[in-house]
């Protein structure tokens, strides 16, 4: 039997980490499987789901290469296809009508509660074969007495109690079909044969093989995913994290690195902790996904995108900067060394986007001084702004090893540490402390600019000081 999986999102709000993270477990685990991979819009909530969101989320799987083998569905243009399941469900014998006002349902629950008891539908019209009217609504025949048992690939053996689950609604009273009985129906039509989704829905599954077993459809085999959780342990959520996935790559996340921070949410190899997706659809394994939640670290993703990012070849990583570069209105042609200033500054931050601001000062004046690092090492380091402007004014060769021979000896000279040297010449040039080696730093400035602006710096220590 061909293994089928689906992504089952509803259109409701853009698409958010954990939901990416279970498309791809479905996506690898249909592809380890030479099956298929399916995704299904479920949008029967009318007044919350939008063609917006729904854009969002399909645009955000395509852009991580998650891709259907067939054209996704709406489960908005189904409504022949449960019309009909309603129609089996109630020859089967398994459903009734139900016109139990809310007035009553609301104090049946209050009474429930009062006793400490779990609020539940108590069952009284399941007997007394009313018909369909204005106000009723479709309730299935649940099971009232032994045990409901699955295997779930993740958690194992899962039991449930039938006095635990009431009758709940199939159809409401304005004739539309309930999640539930959706999500059954279009399974069975789509000829899906294994649900993986997050831990959040292990208590629709037992509903869901009540109404396949109702209709004696085949069953399913289950996997659900630990929760994804913030670095505070609790689920994730746009307090404690940046939650949505259009959101990393507008940061320059690649998509090769959030895939792989995504599977390792619940999931891993041994040590191996870089990985691309044919590695994953080699070795994941949805039995060895972990039962506990998984906590999203945004520095272990840092980490990961700065490997992703080495691994580019120039040439890509060159393509993939280059709209930040755009947003920062960068031309690299402005300067004849662009390509080595790139190079050098490939590693400085962990995203895209923050090495683009940090090749700002390379290719623009400096119009301002970091303030807390001025306050630390600009001020009062004129003597040694002075000393090393006339040291790197007399070089006759500008390149990396001379000017780190003019640092050291200026170093000497003054009988500083470091850090009270290369600090200032560093906020002289950049207008921060973060750059790479001084040296190669000022060797990509050119002599002229580099004078330039350990100028700019004393006259603005002067003028402060004034």
């Amino acid at each position: 039997m061909i293994k089928v999986t689906r992504f089952a999102p509803s259109p409701t709000g853009t698409l958010h980490i954990g939901g990416v993270r279970t498309a791809l477990f479905n996506f690898v685990y249909s592809k380890q499987q030479k099956g298929k991979f399916l995704i299904r819009i479920e949008d029967t909530d009318a007044e919350r789901s939008t063609r917006e969101f729904e854009e969002n989320i399909l645009k955000g799987l395509a852009d991580m290469g998650i891709v259907p083998d067939e054209t996704p569905v709406r489960q908005s243009e189904r409504s022949d296809l449960y019309q009909n399941a309603i129609g089996q469900i109630m020859d089967s014998g398994q459903a009734y009508y139900c016109d139990c006002s809310k007035e009553r349902l609301d104090e049946m629950r209050s009474k429930q509660q009062a006793s400490g008891l779990k609020p539940q539908y108590d069952g009284k019209c399941r007997n007394l074969n009313l018909d369909k009217s204005e106000k009723s609504v479709l309730r299935l025949k649940t099971p009232q007495t032994g045990e409901l048992i699955f295997h779930d690939l993740v958690r194992g053996e899962v039991i449930f109690q039938n006095s635990e689950l009431d009758d709940l609604i199939l159809v409401r009273s304005d004739g539309s079909p309930t999640y539930h009985f959706c999500n059954v129906i279009d399974d069975h039509d789509q000829g899906v044969t294994n649900v993986i989704r997050g831990e959040d829905h292990l208590s629709n599954t037992p509903r869901q093989i009540h109404i396949q077993q109702a209709l004696k459809l085949p069953s399913l085999e289950y996997a659900h995913l630990p929760m994804v959780l913030g670095q505070d342990k609790k689920r994730l959520s746009k307090r404690n994290a940046v939650t949505s996935l259009q959101d990393y790559f507008d940061q320059g996340y690649l998509q090769s690195s959030m895939i792989n921070m995504l599977a390792r949410l619940g999931w891993s190899k041994g040590d191996k902790e870089i990985f691309y997706i044919d590695d994953l659809i080699s070795d994941f394994r949805i039995q060895e996904v972990q039962k506990a939640g998984a906590i999203f670290d945004p520095a272990k993703l840092d980490w990961i995108n700065n490997n992703h990012i080495a691994a580019l070849s120039f040439a890509e990583f060159k393509s993939q900067l280059l709209p930040f570069l755009n947003s920062q209105n960068i031309d690299l042609d402005s300067k004849e060394n662009g390509d080595e200033i790139l190079q050098a500054m490939r590693t400085s931050k962990p995203t895209l986007a923050g090495i683009a601001e940090d090749l700002r000062p390379y290719f623009f004046d400096v119009d301002g001084y970091d303030e807390k690092a001025e306050k630390k090492f600009l001020v009062g380091s004129e003597k040694a702004l002075e000393f090393i402007q006339r040291k790197l004014n007399g070089l006759e060769t500008w390149d990396e090893p001379s000017i780190d021979s003019a640092l050291a000896d200026t170093q000497a000279a003054l009988d500083l540490p470091t850090p009270k040297l290369n600090q200032p010449i560093r906020i002289a040039m950049t207008g921060s402390t973060q750059s790479p080696s001084l040296g190669l730093t000022l060797s990509l400035f050119g002599k002229e600019e580099s004078n330039a602006r350990i100028q700019n710096a004393l006259d603005h220590l002067k003028a402060s000081s004034s």
